[in-house]
């Protein structure tokens, strides 16, 4: 019988395959005390585990192949990072030594403990980590149990398969999905997860067909059946009749087909059929995503979060480390622009250094610039590091999180400060390079005609930016059917900041998830955007759609969308705009 389940779509592609059952290691641990002579061996076997745990986490990382998502090696070393730190190991060999549990209920112990510690944060983000809790102590266990209990990893074996495979899991670890990479892995569903977890994250970068928080996959598919996944509507149609097995390979033959007409835009200039041109930029972590930007022939990097070198370490970057890193990405773009963001700490990601302290509400806390102007020594060797690099190549710098005039003012005699010491020790750098600021809260479009006259251009956020504009947190699965980035208000100041810049002669970009969705891309080409910023794999879909679009029609067309305020009437008007032949 033909059944469907939805949850939450992590690509718009299909998928089509049998399903394979991955189990997992219960954290359920058999509970006895251990006689006082016993303590030490049990000690021992539990230090053995940490061992093998971490032998598999280095393995792992030293392993990343070059075209492995840009975020892998982060959740590597965060889930590391869990093995080693004291709340869990120290914390479980005292339940050993004072209590005299035996390993596997100390561990269980400590395990729950920690999620319900994670579980009590009000900001879903951080109570989503849980998961990276259980996933560690998930491998931990079953190297306790000397892997007698299959596991994610163990299914994972160099075997093949005769036909494609959709894994199903409750949960599934970002190491555990790499011992998937090169196998026949059509796609993989979970019970859990939602748009920001490290596993979506990671299948996003594999280019993986997913569907996550499904809340029953596990339970009600069995081994070997039929499954077929359709990404961009987030559903899972089980044990499928022919003819829908039919109309779904038949689509996506057609997904295949267009993926390879793609690469033939490579190269090519980026025009609308009435002529305008548009650029298209990548968003990067690392300076070794460079590469692919270059593979699909990106304008530049659009966006260089440069926090990601500050992530997942005891200490900051010094200035050197961070100059080089900044120095590496503008020399290899021979000359194409690259737009570094100051530091973005807060909301979802956080430091690991001792004087770090979580805010009680991270997103609305000291975030961005706000922290980084708490901090100027730690901002002002950011800032000479970023100059010293621009020359270089031709290097942007951006501001994140900009709210006000003043708050502007504060970080442009920050970067004037940065500039200073730099000359009067007699370094280089550029002196006229571009200064602008991330629009990603309603007031920075509100007070916009107050903050041009100080910048050279703007990047619009739309992740945040609808996120404070419709006060949804994004990564609460209680309220995500609330955050909408077509909801009229938001449209209306995307729209507003973009006829704002344009009038002040200014430059204007739209970084946020927003410009690497090619069913938006006309919409915001109709706004009066000419500059897009996305992930790279994105690129050139969106390049397609721009190649086939008017400026001047989807300006007309933009324009009627901006009347309406009903959603079902802007969702029906998008999807017409994108049927039109241009």
């Amino acid at each position: 019988m033909t059944f469907s389940l939805h949850g939450v779509g992590v690509s718009d592609k299909i998928a089509i395959g049998k399903a394979h059952l991955l189990a997992h290691v219960s954290l359920e641990a058999q509970h006895y005390l251990v006689s006082a002579e016993r303590i030490a061996n049990e000690l021992e076997r539990f230090d053995r585990a940490i061992k093998i745990v971490q032998a598999e986490f280095n393995e792992l990382r030293v392993s990343l192949d070059s075209d492995a998502p840009a975020e892998m090696s982060a959740i590597l070393d965060v889930h590391s990072m869990i093995a080693k730190d004291d709340m869990l190991v120290q914390a479980s060999r005292d339940l050993i030594t004072e209590y005299r549990y035996n390993a596997e209920w100390a561990l269980s112990e400590q395990v729950n403990e920690l999620m319900a510690q994670f579980e009590a944060f009000e900001d879903e983000y951080l109570r989503a980590r849980k998961q990276d809790v259980m996933q560690v102590g998930t491998r931990i266990m079953r190297a306790l149990r000397e892997h007698n209990v299959r596991s994610a990893a163990e299914t994972a074996s160099p075997q093949t398969f005769d036909h494609d495979t959709i894994l199903i899991a409750h949960d599934i670890a970002p190491a555990d999905m790499l011992q998937f990479k090169d196998r026949a892995l059509a796609g993989f569903i979970t019970d859990v997860g939602g748009t920001t977890s490290h596993t979506a994250i990671v299948a996003r970068g594999l280019g993986v067909p997913a569907v996550v928080a499904t809340g029953r996959a596990r339970e009600i598919i069995y081994e070997d059946e039929w499954v077929i996944i359709d990404g961009e509507n987030g559903v899972v149609l089980v044990n499928p009749d022919e003819l829908l097995m039919a109309e779904y390979r038949a689509l996506q033959v057609e997904q295949r087909m267009a993926q390879a007409g793609l690469n033939t835009l490579v190269g090519q200039a980026t025009l609308t059929t009435d002529g305008k041109p548009v650029a298209l930029y990548a968003n990067i972590e690392r300076p070794a995503d460079v590469s692919d930007v270059t593979r699909v022939g990106a304008d530049g990097v659009g966006l260089f979060r440069s926090e990601f070198l500050f992530l997942n370490r005891s200490s900051l970057p010094d200035e050197a480390e961070q100059f080089e890193a900044y120095k590496t990405v503008a020399a290899s773009l021979n000359g194409k622009p690259v737009t570094i963001r100051t530091l973005d700490i807060g909301a979802d990601k956080s430091l690991s250094t001792a004087d770090y302290v979580i805010s009680l509400n991270p997103a609305l806390g000291l975030r961005a610039v706000r922290y980084c102007l708490a901090r100027p020594d730690m901002f002002l060797t950011q800032l000479r590091a970023i100059l010293r690099a621009s020359a270089f190549g031709q290097i942007k710098l951006l501001l994140p999180m900009i709210s006000g005039v003043e708050q502007l003012r504060a970080a442009l005699n920050m970067i004037e400060q940065a500039r200073t010491q730099l000359r009067e020790a007699n370094i280089a750098f550029d002196a006229k390079m571009a200064i602008g600021v991330m629009i990603e809260v309603p007031s920075a479009v509100l007070v916009l005609p107050a903050l041009l006259p100080m910048i050279d251009f703007i990047s619009i956020g739309t992740n945040d930016l609808t996120q404070y504009t419709l006060a949804v947190d994004r990564g609460d699965s209680e309220v995500a059917h609330l955050y909408n980035e077509t909801h009229p208000a938001v449209l209306q100041l995307i729209a507003q900041a973009i006829a704002a810049t344009k009038k002040a002669k200014k430059s204007v970009s739209v970084c946020g998830e927003m410009a690497g969705d090619a069913k938006l891309t006309r919409l915001l080409l109709g706004f009066g955007l000419r500059e897009f910023s996305m992930q790279a794999a994105q690129i050139l879909t969106v390049k397609d759609r721009v190649m086939h679009a008017s400026a001047k029609k989807s300006g007309k067309y933009a324009d009627a969308v901006l009347a309406l305020h009903e959603q079902s009437a802007i969702r029906a008007h998008i999807k017409d705009i994108n049927s039109l032949k241009m």
